[in-house]
């Protein structure tokens, strides 16, 4: 299966952004994915958190809508090595989600409609790095970029920021995810380079 697309130039970011190392602005907005795009229906959609204890908390649609809404501009960064910068999006903090959460869990394991999966330390959830998107560039999301509604941790690369998302599972020790368990760096930090285990 191709997930990287050929045919991505680099430009010059705008004047005063940083680049990673490694990487190179894109203008458009690049399709990669592990698998075929599943579409979701709002009204089939939802989100759950599961905690170490196993209590479940539970959001459908209506229920996402009602809570507080962010419109974050953040940059992406790619694995591939394209970066996309000043994204406008809109979307739910995790800090909203998590707030009635009790638990004691340090990791995480997300989860996706369709079946991908990826790990990050709770901590990168928390403390406005992270939010549950819907929006993006004043549209819904579309399918094709993780609609209904996608995780969304820029400060990571991409891969991190699960399209797709249905669940979150708070885990008292580390559980690689997809693209963790065949090779990917654990963490994932852009600055770092960090793609690959032993970066």
């Amino acid at each position: 299966m191709t997930i990287i697309s050929r045919g991505f130039h680099g430009r010059r970011p705008p004047e005063g952004t940083k680049l990673p190392p490694g990487q190179y602005e894109a203008t458009g907005f690049p399709v990669l994915s592990a698998g075929p795009t599943p579409h979701v229906e709002k009204s089939s959609w939802e989100l759950s958190v599961t905690t170490e204890a196993g209590r479940r908390h539970t959001w459908d649609w209506a229920a996402l809508m009602a809570l507080p809404s962010e419109s974050p501009m953040v940059d992406l960064h790619c694995v591939t090595k394209w970066s996309k910068f000043g994204t406008e999006w809109r979307g739910v903090s995790l800090d909203v989600l998590l707030a009635d959460v009790e638990t004691a869990a340090e990791h995480a394991l997300v989860t996706s409609y369709g079946g991908y999966t990826t790990n990050l330390p709770l901590e990168d959830l928390l403390d406005g790095k992270a939010w549950i998107t819907y929006s993006y560039d004043g549209d819904d999301l579309a399918p094709e970029h993780g609609g209904p509604a996608r995780l969304l941790v820029p400060h990571l690369y991409l891969w991190k920021s699960a399209k797709w998302v249905r669940g979150i599972e708070l885990l008292e020790s580390d559980t690689p995810g997809f693209w963790e368990s065949v090779g990917y760096h654990n963490y994932g930090d852009p600055w770092r380079e960090q793609r690959y285990q032993g970066d």
